[in-house]
């Protein structure tokens, strides 16, 4: 969390990094913009799934 000082990473997100590194397979659900920016295993992009906003 430290390393993302200037993005305000909440617990509920740390854990989902966490679950991503330990289930590296799984693609995460989010609306969440800030896990473009947040890495797993300190490198990695972590797979992400966005759903199109609807009108």
């Amino acid at each position: 969390m430290a390393r993302y000082s200037n993005v305000p990473m909440s617990l509920a997100d740390a854990c989902l990094v966490r679950m991503s590194e330990l289930y590296p397979e799984c693609v995460l659900l989010t609306t969440d913009s800030d896990f473009t920016i947040y890495r797993r295993h300190g490198r990695k992009a972590i797979p992400t799934f966005t759903p199109p906003a609807s009108s």
